[in-house]
């Protein structure tokens, strides 16, 4: 096969170094390309804007599949005037690339098919543009409806700094004819993350969930970019909200599309806001994004060309794909000045250093050759990626590869998928303490952990006496909430004050079980725990183990809130009760 990839970034640089993977694939042309696709693959000096010569090159060249990196070709309706020519290409015609060429389109398509998204209005007239920001109060976000190469959005903290927003876009037209019209949305809390998937306008086929980091500067701080990074998996993306993502996202945008009469094949790149068990939808994309390209193309194992040959051909319910289950990160080193003004034309070096490295792939993206030296061409100039046995050995691949390469100038940041050591450092952290006042206890207390065990809660056990160790119990209450506990169980007989003195000492929930230590039985216990001064509360439940298991069952209830995952866990187990009766009385009955 010969193949074409249009584009000249880091996305094409790694679809190039995909299909130079496949069995199928003979030659790969490039158009225009850069330094590092040279080195694969043959570059063709056409830009990718230029849809006539590109027709006449695929024409003249005989060209077996086109795969359209940037959205502006697709846009513009490349892929109809292709197909219209008898040729095979991958994307979205003209009328499915709207997605991504109007945010009004999108979020109006998005209103009408009851996809979650944050509220908002359009507006072509900038008085009832700031009208609007006024009666939604801010934090606000106001987006050029147009194509603006990811930096059309921005984020304003006060009235004042939304209106001059509009003014930036609508008066001063720093996006060009893309900010004749603007979305102002509310603003949206919680996490990002990418959704991108394949589809035949039917079937929808998921890569790996995956992360990007816009702003500019550390801490996501500064004005958006195309992205400074980018990693997957991306662990805010659990199995249960994947599951959500297809069915309240994908599978109804592809169904909708279709409804429209705007049936869409491609890549469908859905930007998402997560926030505990919401889902909203920022934007959506018609290509693979960049750079999150690049850390999704490392981990498929699968023949690219397979999957977009099924994707043009309706076939795609009989592709599986192969993904490496290690995580992979991409770091981009822009020129100074980017997301505005940079120099170019410095020569980079340490390239060959860099790509030495065990587990790195470094795809150019704004590079050129001059002379014999590769120097830098464009804002966002490499993307190092490196793959890991978890996702620490991943970043620290990248970052040692990062530190071989030098402009001057160069850029980057310093924290790329550091949300995901976060998010996995904190869900290996116990969520639950079940303290006790003695290792006689402990029979009692296994109760509750085996329970929070079963449902997947981290935990940990703890010997802390409120009468002959005070100071242990003191302090394992004022550090809880900073090492991670969500909730303290405690467990004490006969005088009982544990609980009470560790609620005392903590703003967390404290759940107290009475226990059976002396021969009234528990029942000192038991009114030692309830009978708490105002404003120190303690959850008292049963003596013994019955009580230690309904403190876990508690416990888990209280997480659960903020958890559908933990939910679907607590029905189950009450279906499981259900049948556990329903048993006993059949038993009774034979």
């Amino acid at each position: 096969m010969k193949i074409l990839v249009i584009g000249g970034g880091g996305r094409e640089h790694a679809l190039v170094w995909k299909f130079k993977q496949s069995d199928k694939v003979a030659t790969v042309f490039c158009a225009p390309g850069n330094a590092g696709i040279r080195g694969i693959a043959t570059c063709v000096d056409i830009s990718s804007g230029d849809i006539p010569a590109l027709l006449n090159f695929a024409l003249k060249e005989r060209i077996d599949l086109t795969v359209v990196g940037p959205e502006d070709p697709l846009t513009q309706g490349i892929v109809d005037i292709f197909q219209e020519n008898g040729l095979r290409i991958f994307g979205p015609d003209r009328k499915g690339a709207i997605l991504e060429g109007s945010k009004a389109f999108t979020k109006n398509f998005l209103k009408k098919y009851r996809i979650p998204s944050a509220d908002y209005g359009t507006f072509d007239k900038r008085g009832a543009a700031k009208k609007f920001i006024k009666s939604i109060g801010v934090p606000c976000v106001i987006k050029a409806d147009g194509l603006a190469a990811g930096k059309g959005v921005i984020i304003a903290q006060t009235i004042a700094e939304a209106e001059q927003a509009v003014d930036l876009i609508m008066k001063d037209k720093a996006f060009g004819s893309a900010g004749d019209q603007v979305v102002i949305e509310e603003f949206l809390r919680g996490e990002e993350a990418s959704f991108i998937a394949f589809t035949d306008g039917h079937t929808v086929l998921p890569l790996p969930s995956s992360q990007d980091h816009k702003a500019i500067f550390d801490g996501d701080q500064g004005p958006n970019t195309g992205g400074m990074g980018a990693y997957s998996p991306a662990p805010v993306m659990t199995e249960e909200l994947t599951k959500r993502v297809m069915e309240e996202v994908m599978l109804p945008t592809v169904r909708g599309m279709a409804a429209e009469g705007r049936p869409y094949k491609g890549m469908l790149y859905a930007g998402l806001m997560i926030d505990g068990d919401r889902i909203n939808v920022l934007e959506f994309n018609c290509r693979f994004g960049d750079p999150e390209c690049q850390p999704l193309l490392l981990r498929l194992k699968s023949d690219l060309v397979d999957i977009l040959n099924g994707c043009i051909d309706g076939t795609l319910d009989r592709i599986q794909l192969e993904v490496d289950a290690r995580p992979t990160v991409c770091v981009v080193i822009a020129s100074k000045g980017y997301p505005g003004k940079y120099e170019t034309g410095k020569t980079i070096t340490g390239l060959q250093k860099a790509a030495k490295i065990e587990g790195v792939e470094v795809f150019h993206a704004g590079t050129a050759v001059k002379g014999r030296q590769i120097v830098n061409s464009g804002g966002r100039v490499l993307g190092v990626t490196a793959i890991g046995e978890n996702i620490k050995e991943a970043i620290d691949r990248a970052y040692l590869a990062v530190k071989e390469i030098h402009w001057p100038g160069c850029y980057y940041r310093h924290d790329i998928g550091h949300k995901a050591l976060a998010r996995l450092n904190a869900a290996t952290r116990p969520m639950v303490g079940i303290v006790m006042g003695s290792d006689s206890d402990l029979s009692v207390m296994r109760v509750a952990a085996d329970f929070l065990a079963s449902v997947g809660v981290s935990f940990e056990l703890t010997i802390s006496s409120a009468h002959r160790t005070p100071e242990q119990a003191t302090t394992y209450a004022q550090t809880a909430r900073n090492r991670g506990l969500k909730i303290i169980i405690a467990g004490a007989g006969m005088a009982a004050h544990l609980a009470g003195v560790l609620a005392a000492h903590t703003t967390l929930p404290v759940i107290g079980v009475p226990l059976d230590a002396s021969s009234l039985n528990g029942l000192d216990a038991l009114l030692s725990t309830v009978q708490m001064p105002p404003g120190v509360p303690v959850a008292t439940m049963g003596i013994g183990k019955a009580g230690a298991k309904n403190a876990a069952v508690l416990a888990v209830r209280i997480l659960a809130v903020n958890d559908q995952a933990l939910q679907g866990k607590l029905e189950l187990y009450a279906q499981e009760m259900a049948e556990q009766v329903a048993a006993k009385n059949k038993a009774l009955t034979m």
